[in-house]
């Protein structure tokens, strides 16, 4: 993909108000969704920038030997742009209107294969603007059917490489402080494959809905942790309740015997004590007929 040695005079000037982009529509119907995937993840994660532009087959800009160039592609990644986003209505230059794009992505569609285009001739092929023009340090396209991914590095020698992925098949883009990746999976009516963020230590940038269900998974989480919380407050409580009524019954049950032991030693007392008077009446009157025997036997009771 060697493109044709080719010196063009370049400037960065706005593009004119009659100039007439091409308003077809994305001849893939995988690309408008895993465009606005890619940055609403970056939204999510607080990882674009308000003066960062991102945007999908928004015109970049540029003028070789005074002829306006105009390409678009899938996705791109602009880190800082000078002017408000509100003139930045149909078209974007770069140097004029803010930085170089660090990342441009093509998703492959049933074409022509234009995005391998390295030719040098006016209008210029697509990897030659990308790396001779634009000079975009990271070049990437994307077959979404097959889920294959080819990440290309511009080296110092002007020319992009090919990439190798990580053992975790990711690529880590400096400019972007970002792994990307393919991952396969569903969101809303699209079911196959994905490019994805992954942050410095691989964590997977969220989608907006993955966000929300996890942050209703943690609420049904709290929820339930603080019902176990308040299941266990209520179980130690009743614990200690059961324990108090059997603390009372058992101090009750003592009391009660003790009432029922002093009751049977008051009883036994009372009959001790009628037993002692039956016992000291019987001695009294068994006294008493001694004496009278003994006043009978000495005369001093007639008979």
């Amino acid at each position: 993909m060697l493109a044709t040695d080719r010196t063009y005079k370049i400037t960065w000037e706005i593009l004119p108000e009659d100039f007439i982009l091409d308003d077809e529509p994305a001849d893939n119907v995988d690309q408008p969704p895993l465009a606005g995937a890619l940055t609403e993840s970056l939204q999510v994660a607080g990882r674009m920038p308000e003066t960062a532009l991102a945007s999908t087959n928004y015109g970049i800009c540029a003028t070789l030997d005074g002829k306006t160039v105009v390409k678009a592609p899938d996705w791109v990644y602009i880190p800082h742009i000078r002017v408000a986003k509100r003139k930045v209505k149909r078209s974007y230059t770069p140097y004029t209107q803010g930085d170089l794009p660090v990342v441009v992505l093509e998703i492959l569609s049933d074409t022509d294969g234009s995005e391998y285009s390295t030719e040098s001739k006016y209008p210029p092929g697509k990897w030659f603007f990308y790396e001779q023009i634009l000079q975009v340090p990271n070049y990437i396209i994307f077959e979404p059917d097959s889920g294959r991914l080819e990440v290309y590095l511009r080296e110092q020698s002007g020319k992009y490489k090919f990439r190798v992925p990580d053992e975790n098949n990711l690529y880590w883009l400096p400019e972007m402080q970002l792994f990307i990746g393919v991952w396969q999976g569903r969101l809303e009516d699209r079911d196959g494959y994905w490019l994805r963020w992954w942050d410095e230590v691989k964590n997977l940038l969220l989608w907006r809905s993955e966000l929300l269900q996890l942050e209703q998974q943690a609420r049904e989480a709290e929820r339930q942790a603080r019902e176990a919380a308040e299941q266990q407050a209520l179980s130690e409580r009743q614990a200690r309740e059961a324990a108090e009524q059997q603390a009372l019954n058992e101090r009750q049950a003592r009391e009660a015997a003790e009432q029922q032991a002093l009751n049977e030693r008051q009883v036994r007392e009372a009959a001790e004590q009628q037993a002692l008077s039956e016992r000291q009446a019987k001695e009294e009157v068994l006294k008493r007929l001694e004496e009278l025997e003994e006043r009978l036997r000495s005369g001093q009771i007639a008979p």
